[in-house]
Formats: C-alpha cells, structure tokens, sequence
C-alpha cells in the first residue's frame, strides 16, 4: 500500500468523533457563557440592592446603579450581636450533623430495599412510598414530636423531624440498582464479607455520586428550614440562622407599616429602618455559605454524570 493511501485513515483516526467546527465551538461556549451570567446576574442585583440606601429605593427603585451606596441594612443585622453569631453556629451544628445522621439513615434504607433477597423488601418499600402520598398532619406531628419525644427546645427538635426524607430513599434505591452490579455483592458473600463490611467497604466508595447528590439536598434543606424552629423552640440560644433572621425582617416591616401610631420624631426614625435593603441583605447573608458546600460536591455529582453517560 503506498503511503499516499494511509493518509486519509490516519486523518480519520486522528479526528475526535464529537468534533465540531471552530466557528460552531466558539458559538456553543458564547451560549453558555451568556447563561451562565443569566444565573448569576440576579444574586449579584440582590447584593446591590442590599448595599443601597432604603432613600435611594424609594427614589428610583431597584437598579443596578443606586443613587446612594449604604450599610445599613447590614449594620442593622450586625445590632444583633452575640446571638447572630450563635444563630450562625446553630444552622452549621445542624445542617452538618442533620445530613451525616440522614445520609446514613437514607443509605441503610435504600441498600435494604436495594437488595432483592431481602424478605421484608415489598412491605417496606410500599411503607416508604405510602409517606410520600399521605402525612399524619401538623396537629398529629407536633403532638407526637413535643409531647411524646420531647423535641422542645433542644437540637434533637431541629434534626430528628427531618431525618428521614422518603423521596431521598427512593432516589438512593433507585441509583443502587443502576450502578451497583449484584455481582458484585455475590462474590463479596462468596469472600465472606459480612453485610455492613460489603456496605461501607464495596458499596458506598462506589457510589460517591449519587450520596453526594442525596447530601446535597438534605444539606439545603436542612439550612433552609425555619418553619420547625418556629413549632419548637422559644430559647434563644437554639434559634437558627434562618429563624432569626425572619422574625428581625418581620419586627422591621411591623415597626414601619405602624409607625404612624406614634409620635412624629419616633415615626420618621422609624419610616427610615431599612426594609427593602433588609430583605435582600438577607438573603445574602443567606445564600452565601450554603452556596460555599456546592465545591466540595460537584466533583461528584459531575463524576456521577460521567459514569451515567458511559453506562447509556
């Protein structure tokens, strides 16, 4: 064969099979580019408006270039003192503890549902589904979590309630039997691996992506929650962030909307407070350390992507 005639193979084999163009390539990444600054735009016109004063909102309205740059809605929050700070470390003592207790609870679940010859696999699984259509109730649930297990003013009153979330399971069982060969599981047995050695020391290493994503959504939901702080807890020193945070906003908007049934010098201090730059300081104080976790899980979850486009 002459070499004139390898040529063509050889460009053939050298070409990537998902190549594109130059000119298409650059398009794509404009593409995303521009979506990627549309996810991020509205994060960084809310800390805008958190740094502008409550005059120039009232002014022009929120805008990307406020009239008058102010702390002051910050400076508010900081009033708080002690207890912010002690808020703080109550929503990152929860939100931490909270998902590695449900994280496990949610992988000893999902892994017995998981497995075929598990006998009591079918009543379970209908036990687990059956909570995601119907709930006792808040009447029900505050009577059995404050009177019976005495979650009051305590931790345990912020954690134990959310623990188990059914649909994680479902979603854990799920990526299970997606991922996990039951080959694998025979020929640790035939070895004489006992359950929780093939568990913690041949399952979950390989099954990273899926607890990453399961940790994830119980780490956020787990940060966002007030509504439980608010059922079952009255001491300070065990209010969380969130909690804290919305009943400031609340003081501030009923100060304001009845400022007028005070005296005059009191109701123009008052009709200053920072209301709408409050709120977005919020959020802002808020967001940013759970937006801080999302690092630490996107190897994972785009590991977990990798291995499902591989497996399709």
């Amino acid at each position: 064969m002459s070499k004139n005639s390898t040529l063509p193979a050889t460009r053939i084999s050298n070409k990537r099979l998902n190549a594109v163009s130059i000119p298409a390539e650059i398009i794509i990444n404009i593409i995303l580019g521009l979506f990627c600054l549309l996810c991020v735009i509205p994060f960084i016109f809310v800390a805008i408006i958190s740094l502008s004063s409550e005059s120039s909102i009232r002014e022009v309205g929120f805008s990307f270039l406020p009239a008058q740059w102010s702390l002051e809605a910050y400076q508010y929050v900081i009033k708080l003192g002690d207890q912010l700070w002690r808020s703080y470390f109550n929503s990152f003592f929860i939100t931490i503890l909270g998902t590695i207790i449900s994280v496990l609870m949610c992988i000893l679940y999902s892994y017995a549902l998981f497995r075929k010859d598990f006998k009591y696999r079918k009543f379970f699984t209908f036990f687990c589904f059956f909570t995601i259509l119907f709930g006792g109730g808040l009447t029900p649930t505050y009577m059995v979590c404050k009177n019976m297990l005495g979650l009051s003013d305590n931790y345990a009153a912020l954690i134990v309630p959310m623990l188990v979330n059914p649909f994680n399971i479902i979603v854990m069982r799920t990526f299970f039997q997606s991922s996990v060969p039951v080959e694998l599981i025979e020929a640790a047995a035939i070895d004489g691996s006992a359950e929780y050695n093939t568990l913690f020391r041949i399952i979950v290493p390989i099954s990273k992506p899926g607890i990453a994503t399961i940790a994830l959504l119980n780490a956020l939901a787990f940060w966002n929650e007030w509504f439980i702080a608010m059922l079952y807890v009255r001491d300070a020193k065990f209010i969380p962030l969130q909690y804290l945070l919305m009943k400031q906003q609340n003081q501030v908007d009923f100060l304001v909307k009845n400022s007028s049934m005070i005296g005059v010098e009191a109701a123009k201090i008052m009709s200053d407070l920072p209301q709408e730059s409050l709120r977005m300081a919020l959020v802002v104080l808020i967001v940013i350390p759970i937006a801080c976790a999302y690092p630490f899980f996107q190897r994972y979850i785009i590991s977990g992507l990798t291995i499902g486009s591989v497996k399709g």
